[in-house]
């Protein structure tokens, strides 16, 4: 009874489960859309060929890990709309987005230079010869669809950064459903179009980017924002303001960068294994973001409610907020391990449904006992994300930065490298360095926030501390 009274009483409370849902509800709903769209494409390419489904990973995540440093930057307008929104600067929100569009503008620029460079890159990386024509064609169409991406990140900054995530949900899940169309029109050869694998997976996800770009402009630039927040108003270059936005987004950029540069390090190593394992690597990857992505929709909404506080001035209330997201993510985290660890055939049947059965039969084996890894390491992620993000959303970015290349260097990439290229062991040790990596990373956020530093932090202009 008294576990009841005190969860109603903090479902009602200031910074409580009520508060924290109605911002993260719709975010979690919107990076869950995207966590399907990767679920169902690559589902779809397992259906097409082996091969197909392992390059789709290496290439995938090499391309999304590039992009990442862009969108770790633009997207951290989102805590500038926040704090800014605290404190009731709202004429400065406008301004903000724009200086993110314009990170935008030189990340996609500079993402597309890397195209005559897809070749060189994965033949160094040495995969099969088949395997690697294949990543070739899937980063470099990639790469194509770079800035649409970084800007749409940018502009739902100015939606979730205000708490009105409603919008970003029904922009994500509407790219996620033309996204899927596209993917098996474009990969089988349906209705009138021809059978493009790979490729055709390359270009839905390309023209879904683009579709939500598309949607987003004319949604922020509604005359009611621009007179509000000054989202026309403000389009100007500013240099202060530019710098201000590089000065904290581009750590949050580097350390989104360096994350996954871990974990593409890691899979392009994992290819040096052969196939299967590449394969069952991949799978597992993908059907984690069934976990992962729902849990980045409450790290962003605690990172906008820690903004908003300490623009606000009311770090105790950051914290309340903080403990409420991790108390509702934790318990849903709980849940998907225990799937993971007892029935892990539920989430690799659906790759197997299109398979041809003999060719799969022992990627199905692996990929099921890789999701123990998967089960135990998902649990501490929650951890990982949830206070990360806590300590991001006051501006102490260069701390998480830095973390990130110390851990994932001593943790997952060099052991890694020296267990599968010096010491020729198997899959099962590599795996065993990712679940370290997180455990590890999780309990350095952990202490990080314990420590209080990041109340006294700010980002605004008027704030800084």
């Amino acid at each position: 009874m008294k576990l009841v009274n005190n969860f109603r009483k903090r479902w009602h409370s200031e910074g409580g489960y009520r508060q924290f849902l109605v911002i993260a509800f719709p975010l979690i709903l919107s990076t869950g859309a995207l966590s399907v769209q990767h679920f169902v494409d690559r589902m779809f390419l397992s259906w097409y060929s082996p091969e197909a489904i392992a390059a789709a990973m290496p290439a995938g995540m090499l391309n999304f890990c590039i992009m990442s440093l862009f969108i770790g930057t633009a997207g951290y307008v989102n805590t500038f709309v926040a704090q800014y929104f605290g404190a009731g600067e709202k004429n400065r929100i406008g301004p903000v987005v724009w200086q993110g569009l314009y990170i935008s503008v030189l990340g996609g620029l500079g993402i597309m230079l890397l195209i005559p460079l897809a070749e060189p890159i994965f033949r160094l990386v040495d995969h099969d010869r088949t395997i690697q024509q294949l990543e070739v064609e899937y980063f470099s169409i990639l790469c194509l669809g770079a800035g649409p991406m970084i800007a749409s990140t940018a502009l739902a900054g100015f939606f979730s950064g205000r708490g009105r995530t409603w919008p970003v949900m029904w922009v994500n899940i509407l790219a996620t459903g033309l996204n899927l169309i596209l993917d098996y029109v474009l990969v089988f050869g349906l209705w009138g179009f021809p059978e493009m694998g790979i490729r055709g997976a390359g270009i839905a996800t390309v023209l879904a980017g683009v579709f939500s770009l598309v949607v987003y402009i004319p949604l922020v630039c509604r005359p009611l924002y621009d007179g509000k927040y000054h989202t026309l108003k403000g389009w100007r270059f500013e240099k202060e303001l530019f710098l201000r936005l590089l000065r904290f987004g581009f750590p949050s950029g580097v350390q989104f960068f360096l994350d996954m540069s871990g974990f593409t390090v890691f899979i392009l190593l994992i290819g040096h294994l052969g196939t299967v394992s590449l394969a069952a690597t991949n799978i597992a990857f993908n059907i984690s973001t069934l976990s992962f992505m729902p849990m980045i929709g409450s790290s962003i909404a605690i990172s906008v409610l820690v903004g908003q506080y300490l623009g606000k001035n009311q770090p105790e209330m950051a914290t309340t907020s903080v403990y409420s997201g991790f108390h509702l993510t934790f318990g849903y985290m709980f849940v998907i391990a225990l799937a993971y660890l007892f029935i892990p055939e539920l989430f690799v049947l659906p790759f197997a449904a299109g398979a041809d059965p003999a060719g799969f039969a022992e990627i199905y084996r692996l990929t099921v006992l890789l999701l123990r890894f998967v089960a135990i390491y998902s649990v501490f992620d929650t951890m990982n994300l949830v206070f990360a993000s806590a300590i991001k959303g006051a501006g102490d970015t260069r701390y998480v930065m830095f973390a990130i290349i110390i851990t994932s260097a001593l943790v997952l990439v060099t052991p890694t490298y020296l267990g599968v290229m010096v010491m020729g062991w198997g899959v099962m040790v590599s795996w065993i360095n990712v679940s370290a990596y997180v455990i590890v990373l999780s309990i350095v956020f952990l202490l990080r926030f314990l420590g209080g530093k990041w109340k006294s932090m700010r980002v605004i202009e008027t704030r800084d501390c």
